[in-house]
């Protein structure tokens, strides 16, 4: 992969990340200050809300030269067990973490979590998400 296709896609998954972060950051905010549920549940939903979302658009813009219509079920299932994973765990630990113990604003400890798992997340969904040469 040639350095510019690298960094362009790294500012595409940046670029969906960060629209991520608001769906999160407003899932987390109705879920937590809206609808009263505890801080760590509704980060996990959360979490989710914004691996779903992110995952679509990595399909339809990030990676979309290796996908098509076939294996879009077992491209979900990878990113949800990898970097939806690596979110939720990153995101519940540090939350508990943050928040639990040093009792940092919710959504202030929810943007430094999701930013302790961004390039892992990126290489998870570039090697085993989206690999190279496997186009369905």
């Amino acid at each position: 992969m040639k350095v510019r296709d690298f960094f362009q896609r790294w500012l595409k998954f940046n670029t969906v990340g960060a629209i991520g972060i608001g769906v999160q950051l407003a899932a987390l905010a109705i879920l937590r200050s809206g609808l009263g549920i505890h801080y760590l549940v509704a980060t996990g939903l959360a979490v989710e809300t914004a691996v779903l979302h992110n995952f679509v658009w990595h399909e339809r813009w990030t990676w979309v030269d290796r996908t098509g219509p076939r294996g879009v079920v077992l491209r979900l299932l990878r990113f949800n067990l990898s970097t939806g994973l690596v979110s939720l765990v990153t995101n519940l630990a540090l939350m508990r973490l943050l928040v639990g113990r040093f009792h940092i604003q919710y959504l202030i400890a929810n943007l430094l979590s999701i930013a302790a798992g961004s390039l892992a997340n990126f290489f998870l969904s570039d090697w085993f998400v989206f690999p190279r040469g496997k186009r369905a």
